[in-house]
């Protein structure tokens, strides 16, 4: 347990580009803006191609090494989410396979070079884990070690595009954790979560509601367990984080989601509650998004 603690913290640890945050922050005005008065930068590719080739050198430790290119449609070739490097490694009781998300065709190249600089880095930070995880425990007389990155688009509209990453590392148990960029198209932001809301006051009324729902299923359905309540043997939930993972339905609702073990026993996996708009009405800024 302690290597998936130590393993998920190395996750966490990757830091995010201060600019990426900052975009987050801009209206919409200001990046429509920002963007007309942007020139192309037109040294990305070359910086992109000798990323990859530094991160093709740093994992090349095995035959069983490999490198595709595979395309997941959106809009036709306006926006595609591609497979911009798959890693794997079959080495008797350790195992890797990390696909690393590359998106394309946005106009505001300064969020498309920073979310995809930030994915290679995710990936680069979880296979130099592995590698270290695996002489460790090859130092210790053996076992069994894996790793999974994977990437899903969980939600392509005309307006959102909402990609989620997986991560699963496997050691006695395995842990699982999922983190969600959700991008506005037509105006070319990267959305978070305080951006949907006039104040922090969300912070409460979606953790009220996930506590009442979590309590009403478990009501329901005795296979269904949940940490909450004062009877639990462990830390109970309490509150929704201000970076809680989300994402936005085709039909603009807003989901919340936990990981593996973070408000549930493990055979529960990745756990997630759409938010009913109703609730959430008197502090969004806008309809805009959420509907």
């Amino acid at each position: 347990m302690k290597k998936l603690q130590d393993a998920k913290r190395k996750y966490e640890e990757v830091e995010i580009p201060e600019e990426l945050n900052n975009i987050v922050k801009n209206s919409i005005k200001e990046a429509k803006r920002n963007q007309k008065k942007q020139k192309p930068v037109k040294r990305w590719g070359i910086g992109l191609v000798a990323a990859a080739a530094l991160f093709t050198a740093s994992v090349n430790v095995s035959p069983a090494l490999a490198q595709s290119l595979s395309t997941v449609p959106l809009l036709g070739s306006i926006v595609q989410v591609v497979t911009f490097q798959a890693i794997e490694l079959d080495e008797d009781t350790y195992n890797a396979d990390l696909q690393t998300p590359n998106v394309t065709g946005l106009d505001n190249k300064k969020l498309e070079n920073m979310l995809n600089e930030k994915y290679i880095e995710e990936n680069e930070a979880l296979y130099e884990g592995f590698l270290k995880d695996m002489e460790e425990l090859k130092a210790e007389g053996g076992g069994h070690l894996g790793l999974s990155s994977t990437y899903e688009v969980v939600t392509d509209t005309d307006e959102i595009l909402s990609i989620s990453r997986y991560e699963v590392n496997t050691v006695a148990s395995s842990s699982t954790t999922m983190r969600t960029d959700t991008i506005d198209k037509k105006n070319q932001i990267l959305i978070s979560l305080p951006s949907l809301f006039k104040d922090d006051s969300y912070i409460k009324i979606i953790s009220d509601y996930i506590t009442e729902e979590m309590k009403r299923q478990m009501k329901e359905d005795e296979n269904i367990i949940y940490w909450v309540g004062d009877d639990v043997e462990v830390e109970p939930f309490d509150k929704i984080r201000p970076d809680q993972t989300f994402s936005i339905t085709e039909d603009h609702k807003l989901t919340i989601s936990f990981d593996k073990y973070e408000v549930a026993p493990g055979y529960m996996g990745v756990i997630t509650f759409e938010i009913p708009t109703e609730l959430l009405n008197p502090v969004l800024i806008s309809d805009y998004y959420i509907k």
